[in-house]
């Protein structure tokens, strides 16, 4: 039971509520009855017929004075209430034949034991609705009085009732629920998780920090080396960056920016206010891939001394890079996980910059960080977030969006073509490659095996090696890291036009020569790697393409998802799109789907009472910043106790 309603609480019980309702409480005949529909008649057991055999049922004949019926039993037959003369309640639904096999209840005349509405819960197995109904009902008649948490004018205006009204109405109803009672509980839930945010996001702000304030020589210097002007948005989000990291508290801020539109130059220039502030910076990035080009992209704009420290750095180099950072003659160092692991010792680290966040889990988020006495936190993400995973799992972060693109940049012509067409695509790559083009290839996730995708990659390989020959390079996860460096290198410096990969190059590949991709049974992707794949195109002054390859049966779902990436480049339409098609996932682990943590609301079929429940939390910490000044405020630590956000409860009585 525990394992079914995601607790051992008595509140959990009470909050596993029914997923729909059985009305028993309409009372028919025999003759009335349709087949099918739930009946709920008085009935007169005629008679018993036993089985002849051990696989026959037993039968009993009733009658209700408009026709005959039987009741039949292949296990557990209750004989002690069905006795012939007896007068019984039964529910259930009867066949054609007009028998009731197994009823749901039988229960003598005037006893009552038939409920007029019974609940219908999720259950596991090994479990059955009469395990629930008997604790659910004593449960709730255990629900104390409450001070009420929501505001007066909100509780009118909704028609909603109390909590523990609302609570028996839907667990022990005396009629169908309205849809109110249930929006009502999924507010409860929604608010507890946003006033929980909104404590931690309190909190952040008033960690102490330190002034990061720096002359601006070496962002010069940067900006005349990039050749261009940050766009409107990128400085809007430097500003809200410079503001965090000159006050007097650590800064935790989010940096959102669809594919190409410039976080790096961003986190660059974030990097050196830290170095002209007296401080050193670093830059964690999940594969080596990503982190060796925001390598690159240092090596030709960054003024002071920057290093790669990886897995694979090792020896003298690695030495030599150890020394730097603990004695803070290396400002800054851009790697991988390589960063947080023992030995890696900062002589002041002020501002630790993570791109791809999402990738290392909200575990890890502030590992980085952790580094150093009160540094800043950059995190980034190409991945544009939902607006309700935003406010649901994010919302201790303050945010910043890059929400355009650099200057000079076209639009992505994203079209669709089924396998059958193939050779047309590839006949239609010759005359591009004719024109100097360069092309990805991105082959197919054919099941979550590696190896099974890197045998698709190989195979397309070799076709497209037979067709252009030595212009074809192959790059995915299994090569060592310098095999991939140097395809990738080919490729970049045009010694080869076409590169075959696995989704290996997802993130990290900048090439503005590339104006071609090709995705191979692209049904089979999400709609956010997708897009972030498309994104490794249209980063030149060329025109770029997109082609969409898919099989011939594709799921309804799967085209919506293609059509949709045909019609829009908007990531952030893309990724709320994305969201309410596969869940938000498991953040804390690998789970790339579902919404985790929610026992009652639905944070994507409540979009609308989450972005309220937000607003409303913060206006009640506003008024009663620790919940013990006011009624309300006290109620609502009761709340984040039902709700089992215990670390907002423990950070009040310890704030």
């Amino acid at each position: 039971m525990a394992r079914a309603v995601g607790g051992g609480r008595v509140i959990d019980l009470l909050f596993h509520l029914p997923e729909s309702y059985i009305d028993r409480r309409e009372r028919t005949t025999i003759k009335g009855a349709v087949a099918g529909r739930i009946a709920t008649l008085v009935v007169e057991v005629v008679r018993v017929e036993p089985p002849g055999t051990s696989r026959q049922p037993t039968r009993v004949v009733v009658t209700d004075g408009t026709g005959f019926a039987e009741l039949v039993y292949f296990r557990q037959f209750p004989g002690a209430r069905l006795r012939p003369g007896a007068r019984v309640v039964v529910s259930g639904k009867f066949d054609e034949r007009a028998q009731m096999v197994h009823p749901d209840h039988v229960a003598p005349e005037g006893q009552g034991g038939v409920p007029a509405v019974e609940a219908v819960w999720p259950l596991t197995g090994g479990l059955f609705a009469w395990h629930l109904r008997r604790p659910v009902a004593e449960a709730v008649g255990r629900v104390p009085v409450l001070a009420e948490w929501q505001d007066a004018a909100l509780l009118k205006r909704e028609k909603w009732g109390g909590f523990g009204e609302v609570l028996a109405a839907l667990q022990v109803p005396g009629e169908p629920p309205s849809p109110a009672l249930r929006r009502r509980l999924a507010y409860d839930e929604l608010l507890a998780g946003q006033i929980a945010l909104a404590i931690v996001r309190r909190r952040q702000r008033d960690r102490p920090g330190r002034a990061l304030v720096g002359d601006g020589g070496l962002r010069a210097k940067v900006l005349a080396a990039f050749g261009h002007k940050p766009t409107g948005a990128q400085a809007m989000a430097l500003a809200e960056i410079d503001a965090d990291m000159a006050a007097p508290r650590r800064m935790l801020r989010l940096l959102q920016g669809d594919v190409g539109s410039g976080k790096t130059l961003v986190a660059v220039l974030a990097m050196l206010r830290a170095v002209e502030g007296g401080a050193q910076a670093a830059l964690m990035a999940p594969t080596e891939i990503l982190a060796r080009q925001h390598m690159r992209t240092l090596e030709r704009i960054c003024p002071v001394p920057a290093a790669l420290l990886t897995g694979a750095v090792k020896g003298k180099a690695r030495k030599a890079i150890l020394d730097g950072l603990a004695d803070g003659s290396l400002p800054i160092v851009v790697g991988t996980h390589a960063l947080v692991q023992k030995g890696v010792e900062f002589h002041n680290l002020g501002l630790a910059v993570i791109d791809e966040q999402h990738r290392f889990g909200v575990d890890q988020r502030l590992t980085l960080g952790a580094k150093g006495e009160s540094t800043d936190v950059l995190v980034m993400t190409a991945t544009p977030i939902p607006r309700t995973l935003l406010l649901t799992q994010w919302g201790e972060m303050t945010m910043s969006r890059i929400g355009e693109k650099p200057a000079g940049r076209l639009p992505i012509r994203t079209t669709l073509h089924a396998m059958a067409t193939l050779p047309g695509v590839i006949e239609g790559l010759a005359r591009k490659l004719d024109e100097g083009a360069r092309v990805y290839w991105v082959c197919p996730l054919v099941e979550e095996s590696e190896a099974v995708d890197l045998a698709a990659a190989q195979a397309r390989f070799a076709v497209l090696r037979e067709r252009f020959g030595a212009l074809v390079g192959l790059a995915h996860g299994r090569q060592d890291s310098a095999a991939r460096e140097a395809s990738l290198g080919d490729f970049a410096a045009g010694r080869t036009q076409i590169l075959v990969a696995t989704t290996v190059i997802e993130v990290g590949v900048d090439v503005p020569e590339a104006s071609v991709m090709v995705i191979e049974h692209a049904e089979r992707f999400g709609l956010a790697q997708l897009h972030q794949l498309r994104g490794r195109v249209g980063r030149g002054a060329d025109a770029s393409f997109c082609l969409l390859v898919h099989g011939e049966d594709v799921p309804k779902s799967a085209r919506a998802r293609l059509m949709l990436l045909r019609d829009t480049e908007d990531g952030f339409r893309i990724a709320d799109e994305d969201f309410r098609l596969r869940g938000g996932g498991d953040l804390l682990g690998t789970r790339q789907s579902g919404m985790p943590g929610w026992k009652i609301a639905d944070p994507i079929e409540d979009e609308g009472l989450l972005h309220m429940a937000g607003r409303d939390a913060e206006l009640l910490l506003q008024k009663d910043p620790r919940l013990d000044k006011t009624e309300r405020g006290r109620a609502a630590r009761m709340l984040l106790y039902l709700f089992d956000r215990v670390a907002a409860f423990a950070t009040l009585n310890s704030g």
